[in-house]
């Protein structure tokens, strides 16, 4: 769409704030008030704002108030996480429009359910999708990833229920549920944090002057990879950690410590931690072995970035029962560091995926014309 630049940048203000009037706008965008006045001009004339009531201001003399225009258009967020998928729709100034949830398997159908909500006539602007494995492959030096980057068959498969032409990018879910910890979650009000992930997988999220660090080969904070074990009598072994410390390894652990006078063996990690919760004795044995691992892991993480702050979350890290074992093998072990549970659990991914949807979809707006969906 070739918009002008004051139309672009009070369009980008609008957008992040919902509504606003022109001496907002003005303010926000660092233009004149007539230059606002052309630009928001220009934005209804094509139907990227539109006038929504007045508000009095501090004179008494009332101020139109503008929101984003129809053809402003909406963005997908897709969490292709391991067991679930999760997606949310919405629109460019972040009103939900669309949500829901399946097994991995129905990716495909959940996003489908998800984009058959949104009404006919709104432009799909951009899609993020998060997975836990992208490939560097076609890496565009932006921190995302093209749509031809590989990620696995499910993804192919839910690909194809993506509407053609709309621009996708692939994130690393791990990064995805940082960006959300630092501005909606357990790291709101800190520039600088580590988000350490424990689930099927393990993972870790780097954020540093409030920007996700991604690295060289947009692979920064793949713990998997750290050497394990560090023992003259084993080789240390491709993602052995990871395989570890997942949550197949920890129940394993669990049926290798169970006894006959324990009764039923937990299947899940939710049924170990409950277990444990309610005072069973090797139940809580196996959880604080593991929360020793991971204050271990949190170690090596604090020794190389000294974060001071280390968010746990993932279907495992996430419990509170965790905290006391993996503080005091941190405190044991390295400088004092800050150590809190997730405050979104599993919702973090999408919900960070939603905010780089719409950083993208408002970049798709200024930048190109507008793809139907």
């Amino acid at each position: 769409m070739d918009l002008s630049e004051s139309a672009r940048a009070v369009f980008a203000v609008l957008a992040g704030a919902g509504t606003a009037t022109r001496p907002q706008l003005a303010a926000g965008a660092g233009l004149s008030k007539p230059t606002v006045s052309a630009a928001v001009a220009e934005l209804e004339a094509v139907g990227l704002a539109a006038h929504s009531g007045t508000a009095s201001g501090a004179t008494g003399r009332s101020a139109a108030v503008y929101r984003l225009g129809p053809a402003s258009g909406a963005v997908l967020a897709v969490d292709l996480g391991p067991d679930r998928t999760r997606v949310r729709a919405c629109a460019l100034d972040g009103t939900p429009l669309a949500e829901g949830a399946g097994t991995r398997a129905q990716a495909a159908g959940t996003v489908r359910a998800a984009l058959d909500e949104l009404p006919a006539d709104v432009p799909l602007r951009a899609v993020v999708v998060a997975v836990g494995d992208v490939t560097t492959e076609g890496h565009d030096g932006s921190g995302m990833r093209p749509a031809t980057a590989k990620a696995g068959p499910v993804y192919d498969a839910m690909a194809v229920a993506l509407p053609p032409g709309v621009p996708v990018h692939l994130e690393n879910n791990v990064n995805c549920a940082a960006l959300a910890e630092l501005h909606q979650g357990a790291a709101c009000g800190r520039d600088t944090f580590g988000y350490l992930r424990i689930g099927v997988g393990i993972g870790l999220g780097v954020v540093i002057g409030g920007q996700v660090l991604r690295g060289a080969n947009g692979a920064a904070g793949e713990v998997a990879r750290l050497p394990y074990p560090w023992d003259e009598g084993r080789e240390a072994r491709r993602e052995a950690l990871e395989e570890h410390m997942g949550v197949r390894s920890l129940l394993r652990r669990t049926a290798e410590a169970w006894q006959d006078t324990d009764g039923r063996c937990p299947a899940s990690a939710g049924r170990l931690f409950a277990l444990a919760d309610q005072g069973h004795a090797t139940a809580a044995a196996v959880v604080a072995r593991h929360a020793a691992d991971v204050g271990r892991l949190a170690a090596a993480v604090a020794a190389v970035l000294d974060p001071g702050l280390i968010v746990l979350g993932g279907a495992v890290g996430a419990h509170p029962q965790l905290l006391p074992g993996v503080r005091a093998e941190l405190a044991r072990l390295s400088w004092p560091t800050e150590v809190v549970s997730s405050a979104l659990g599993d919702n973090g991914t999408v919900v960070g995926a939603t905010r780089l949807a719409v950083a993208r979809g408002i970049q798709t707006v200024t930048a190109a014309a507008p793809v139907k969906h």
